[in-house]
């Protein structure tokens, strides 16, 4: 049995917009700037969040999602991804009690943190109160006795004298105040449709941001007190999770050596997970087949552990640029296409056939291909009236409408992906619409939020609106990968 004994915090909130990602990257760049080892996290499904993180701390932002993984599996991946760490900081989703719709405390902050037998740190928006922060606070203080709130950081403190009236308030609930942020628009981030703009996105911008925020958190925080808290957290027990061990293969036979000048892998994708560049890129053999693995601005959607189950299973994992290279890896045998935002680049997305052409000539091939939500998007005749890849007979739209929620999902048939009958449980989160032509073969039948069918199969194609997390059925990277072996 592996004892995990990291040093950790779960920073929360009374409800989102209250500043948990800046204050919880904040934290991460301002011990990382002290030479610390900074394990992130992010509680539930969000793919931008973990960009900042992973940009604060030079390592890859992780997902604990207790819906899509299952609660057994918190506690695997936390510790597979803070392995030899100095510190974790895990940043919670909305309300720090808040999780799945009807399932009680399921995905919730406060589940993983008694998951993770982790302290709390509440983050209050102070912007609008004086006294009556304390009965906040004394409200989630006492809401469930398994979870530890350890302290509290004020969040947009308008003046001495706030602050004064604030701890004044809080000395009677017994919760420290660990930090006082001033209100600081100057470390904003900007938002749109979908939320926080990606850090792939903003370049030289986004690292200006996170070093504010991690100016501003040092400046106002109390970061011994909140390393002395992280440090009374309880020991997991239990191994960390591992891609090969769940695959119960052995490690993947070494890399090629990288052709000189190439460009190092990028730590936001995770191990065995190369970088954009065309250089160093290797062909497929018979006992690697190359993976192409859609990234840069318009795909930054993807969870690290789906490619290391790929690597895991036999392949190897290349990563492309949709928005710049004109064609796909060489001796590409299998692609995929994750979540972003093709909506925002149809236009450059559109004007690059050549490698529309590439993705249309290999799936029409018969080659795996799974695509999810942006994916998807991609592959449709068209998005917005632009030509995209033409793979799907579909059409593809924005709206002004958002559809978001977690989704329990059963295989309609046999794919690249999955055997028909499988579960898996998704989220998804868009404010697109794809009208289907007559006769297409759907990916997943949908429980709720009502019954339906969704998403397409088509010769090796699986593209569907939801985003899965492979961790928690593992076999779907192997079936992929032999796919792409025997195509």
């Amino acid at each position: 049995m592996v004892t995990s004994s990291v040093p950790r915090l779960v920073i929360a909130a009374p409800s989102s917009g209250s500043g948990k990602t800046t204050v919880a990257t904040g934290l991460m760049a301002a011990f990382a700037a002290r030479g610390l080892a900074v394990s992130p996290h992010k509680v539930g499904p969000d793919y931008i969040d973990p960009g900042y993180h992973a940009l604060a701390t030079g390592r890859v932002g992780r997902n604990l999602d207790a819906y899509l993984c299952g609660p057994e599996l918190v506690g695997p991946l936390f510790a597979h991804g803070a392995r030899g760490c100095d510190l974790a900081v895990v940043e919670g989703v909305m309300g720090l009690y808040d999780g799945a719709a009807g399932e009680g405390e399921l995905a919730s902050t406060a589940q993983v943190a008694k998951l993770l037998r982790a302290p709390v740190v509440l983050v209050v928006d102070a912007s609008s109160q004086a006294r009556s922060v304390a009965a906040l606070v004394h409200g989630f203080v006492s809401w469930d006795p398994e979870v530890r709130v350890g302290g509290v950081i004020l969040n947009k403190v308008g003046s001495d004298r706030h602050e004064e009236l604030l701890r004044e308030a809080l000395e009677a609930v017994g919760v420290p105040v660990l930090g006082v942020l001033r209100r600081a628009p100057q470390v904003d981030t900007p938002s749109r449709h979908l939320g926080l703009v990606p850090v792939a996105e903003r370049g030289a911008a986004a690292v200006e941001a996170v070093a504010a925020m991690g100016a501003q958190v040092a400046d106002g925080c109390d970061l011994e007190g909140l390393l002395g808290l992280a440090r009374s957290a309880g020991s997991l027990s239990g191994a960390g999770w591992d891609a090969a061990e769940v695959l119960g293969s052995s490690p993947p036979p070494p890399l090629p050596v990288p052709t000189p000048g190439a460009a190092p892998p990028d730590p936001r994708f995770g191990p065995g997970r190369a970088s954009s560049s065309n250089a160093g890129r290797a062909e497929s053999t018979g006992l690697r087949p190359v993976v192409a693995v859609a990234g840069g601005a318009a795909f930054t959607f993807s969870y690290a552990e789906h490619a290391e189950l790929l690597a895991a299973a036999g392949a190897e994992v290349v990563t492309f640029d949709p928005l710049r290279d004109e064609q796909l890896p060489d001796g590409t045998r299998g692609l995929v296409i994750g979540g972003g935002f093709p909506e925002v680049y149809a236009s450059e997305l559109s004007a690059n056939e050549p490698l529309r052409k590439a993705v249309a000539e290999l799936a029409l091939g018969g080659a795996p291909v799974a695509a999810e939500c942006a994916g998807l998007l991609y592959l449709c005749r068209e998005l917005d009236g632009r030509p995209m890849c033409g793979v799907l007979d579909a059409e593809a739209r924005m709206t002004g409408r958002l559809t978001l929620g977690y989704r329990d999902a059963v295989a309609v048939g046999d794919s690249s992906l999955v055997a028909a009958g499988g579960r898996m449980r998704g989220h998804e989160f868009h404010r697109t619409v794809v009208e289907p032509g007559a006769g297409a073969a759907p990916a997943w039948g949908v429980r709720a939020p009502e019954r339906r069918v969704e998403g397409f199969v088509q010769l090796g194609v699986h593209a569907s609106y939801l985003h899965t997390h492979w961790a928690s059925a593992p076999g779907v990277a192997r079936r992929f990968v032999e796919r792409c072996r025997t195509s």
